[in-house]
């Protein structure tokens, strides 16, 4: 581990995860075994930029908290984050935008973990020669992000890179010659 005690925040944008996995992926609701294990993220994160990891789980909880979920979170070491707003206000990306400013006066590494480019401007705003990394799914991620990776955004995939899921999920991708294996298409 890191012995400057610096941190590496994850935040999680789990609606945003799970509509790409069920809506663009599998085009059905996941069931719990096709879902990112959570754990495996907080895990890459503090190997990959070797250093004390805080996850924050943000979600919408208007009506009423899922407590077995939050107490899953719980256990595997996130914080979870339950939200409630007025309707048509979208809370989880207000409070991660409002996070990713706040971390801007803080020393610390963030990995955002979401595919969507509502927090474009708080991510650049983070590229001041800290560790910023952006988790999702490469051909679902915004794409404005990747004018970003030549400032110093590190752009990770969850399945591939992250290796957030059990079995391999029905994607269709650009594969990199060098990662191509024929026997996945045998």
């Amino acid at each position: 581990m890191d012995e400057s005690g610096r941190l590496t925040y994850v935040l999680v944008d789990g609606e945003n995860i799970d509509a790409t996995l069920g809506n663009a992926i599998l085009a059905r609701r996941p069931r719990p075994e096709e879902r990112p294990r959570w754990e495996r993220v907080l895990k890459f994160a503090e190997e990959h930029w070797q250093q004390e990891v805080r996850g924050l789980f943000f979600l919408a909880a208007n009506s009423e908290l899922p407590m077995s979920f939050v107490q899953a979170l719980l256990a595997i070491g996130y914080r979870p984050v339950p939200l409630s707003g007025d309707p048509g206000v979208k809370v989880v990306d207000v409070a991660i935008q409002r996070t990713l400013e706040a971390l801007q006066a803080r020393s610390a590494d963030v990995m955002l973990v979401s595919n969507d480019g509502d927090f474009l401007p708080q991510v650049e705003g983070l590229l001041d020669g800290r560790k910023v990394a952006v988790a999702g799914f490469d051909e679902f991620r915004n794409q404005a992000f990747n004018a970003l990776t030549g400032r110093g955004l590190e752009a990770l995939d969850l399945e591939h890179d992250v290796r957030a899921f059990k079995e391999p999920l029905p994607r269709v991708r650009i594969i990199p010659i060098d990662e191509f294996d024929p026997l996945f298409f045998l």
